[in-house]
C-alpha cells in the first residue's frame, strides 16, 4: 500500500520555544516535530543557536533547524497567530481556559484546516513561561501526569503535544500492515479434515472420543481467523507428520 501524505494544513501549526537554554533540547524538539508532520519552528531568544549539539540531536530533522525563525520576543513569534496554546504545568491565576492536549487538539486541527495560524508555545526548561508570556496566549494546556512527580523535559512535552495533533489528522498505519488474505471456510474445513486424518494415522484417537475432540478443534480454528498462509503452513506440518507415521508403520510391518 502507498504511504499516505502528510496533510498540508499542518504547515499552519508552528512550535514556539521561548528562551530555550539547552541547544540539545532544540534539536530534540525539532526531531519530535518532524516525526509528527510539523515543520515550522520558532525560537524566541535561544541561548545558543545554531549549535552542533542541536544538529546532532535533531537527527534527520536538521532541515527544521535550518529554516527555524529566530525572534527577539514572543509577541513577534505570534504576530499572525489566531490561536496560541501556552503549555504549562503550574497553577495559573488566570481565567484563560485550561485543558489537556487531547481536549484541545481537535479545535487546533480544525482551525489549521481552515487556514488559521496556530501556535504551540513552550517555555524555558527551568522556569517555563513567564506570566507575561502566558498572557500573550489565548489557551492554556497542561499535559496530565503524576501529581507527585511530573518531570517532562522540553522535547518530551513537544512530542506529547504534537502526537495528539497528528492523531487527529486521519493519517493511519494501514500502509505498514502486512498483505495477507484470510482463509476461506472451505480452506479451514479442508485443514480440519486433514488434521482429523492425521490424528487418526498416528493413533491419537485410540483412547479418546475423536468426534468430540474434532468438534472442539474445529471451533478453535474457526475462531482463530486463520490466514491462507497459516493454513498452508499447518497442512505442510501435517503432511510431514503423516510421512513419518507411515514410514514407522512400514518398518514395524517388516
Amino acid at each position: 500500500m502507498k504511504k499516505p501524505e502528510v496533510p498540508d494544513f499542518l504547515k499552519n501549526i508552528r512550535v514556539v520555544l521561548a528562551r530555550p537554554s539547552h541547544p540539545g533540547n532544540i534539536g530534540s524538539a525539532a526531531r519530535a516535530m518532524k516525526t509528527m508532520g510539523l515543520s515550522r519552528l520558532y525560537l524566541v531568544e535561544p541561548k545558543t543557536f545554531p549549535s552542533p549539539e542541536a544538529e546532532t540531536l535533531a537527527s534527520g530533522a536538521v532541515d527544521l533547524l535550518e529554516h527555524a525563525v529566530v525572534v527577539g520576543t514572543l509577541a513577534e513569534a505570534l504576530s499572525d497567530v489566531t490561536v496560541a496554546c501556552a503549555l504549562t504545568s503550574r497553577r495559573r491565576e488566570l481565567t484563560t481556559p485550561l485543558s489537556t492536549p487531547r481536549e484541545t487538539t481537535p479545535e487546533l486541527v480544525a482551525r489549521a484546516r481552515d487556514g488559521e495560524q496556530v501556535a504551540l508555545v513552550f517555555g524555558n526548561e527551568t522556569f517555563g513561561l513567564s506570566i507575561d508570556e502566558v498572557e500573550l496566549c489565548n489557551r492554556l494546556v497542561t499535559i496530565p501526569g503524576n501529581p507527585e512527580y511530573f518531570s517532562l523535559n522540553l522535547a518530551m512535552a513537544v512530542q506529547v503535544m504534537t502526537y495528539e495533533l497528528f492523531s487527529h489528522t486521519g493519517v493511519g498505519v494501514d500502509y505498514l500492515r502486512a498483505d495477507a488474505e484470510s482463509a476461506t471456510r472451505d480452506e479451514v474445513e479442508g485443514f480440519c479434515g486433514h488434521l482429523d486424518q492425521t490424528l487418526a494415522d498416528i493413533g491419537y484417537y485410540e483412547r479418546r472420543n475423536g468426534e468430540r475432540l474434532m468438534r472442539r478443534l474445529r471451533t478453535l480454528f474457526n475462531r482463530a481467523n486463520l490466514l491462507r498462509e497459516e493454513v498452508d503452513i499447518l497442512r505442510g506440518f501435517l503432511k510431514q507428520v503423516q510421512r513419518v507415521a507411515h514410514r514407522d508403520d512400514g518398518r514395524r510391518e517388516q
